[in-house]
């Protein structure tokens, strides 16, 4: 079995491209990593919606829900590609999306980080913003490009951060040129990471 961390930073795309790999690589299961502490975070602690999860939701009972999230997801037996952040934005600062025991639970074979123009990320959130669709209400930070760019450069430094605590390998890919076509980044990006998920696959095999 193998285990692929995808992480980016809030706006930047990852729902659009994991779809687009789920229509290519059926044979690879996806998971939101989110999804996995939301469940308990309902359960334990009354959280209505996933923000509610940095609001009402204590540092240490944060943490406590991620090991459960990665008990969870570690207990699948299946190809894994596991979509979750590296970086947490909070008003204390940025929290790591991947602590140790995170990453010694999951056990990756490789963590990437995907990169894209900071401008394009601020225009996928306003995006978002405008939305009105019940599923779609989770309302993104509107930030500047510096923000976005601090971040992503930050969640960078956690994700190889974290591939050095699992002893994994560590990928980024950078999407830095304006698309020529709708949807460009998210086709190339899925790609990409479909192209990993088979060398990923060969070195098990040797």
């Amino acid at each position: 079995m193998i285990r692929v961390i995808v992480t980016a930073v809030p706006g930047a795309g990852k729902t659009t491209i994991l779809k687009k790999i789920s229509e290519k690589l059926s044979s690879i299961k996806i998971v939101n990593f989110g999804d996995f502490m939301f469940e308990e975070a309902c359960t334990k602690f009354g959280v209505v919606d996933r923000d509610d999860m940095r609001k009402k939701v204590s540092f240490r009972d944060y943490r406590i829900l991620q090991e459960m999230a990665a008990k969870k997801i570690a207990s699948i037996k299946e190809d894994l590609l596991i979509d979750t952040h590296a970086s947490i934005k909070t008003v204390y600062g940025y929290y790591p999306g991947l602590p140790s025991k995170v990453v010694e639970l999951i056990n990756p074979d490789v963590i990437v980080f995907l990169e894209f123009r900071p401008e394009d990320i601020l225009a996928r959130r306003m995006k978002d913003l405008s939305k009105n669709v019940p599923e779609e209400k989770r309302m993104r930070e509107v930030e500047r490009v510096d923000d976005v760019e601090e971040h992503q450069k930050i969640s960078i430094e956690m994700a190889s951060a974290a591939a050095n605590h699992a002893s994994c390998y560590f990928v980024v890919l950078r999407f830095l040129e304006a698309q020529k076509y709708p949807f460009q980044h998210a086709e190339e990006a899925a790609s990409k990471l479909i192209e990993l998920i088979e060398k990923m696959r060969s070195l098990e095999k040797t």
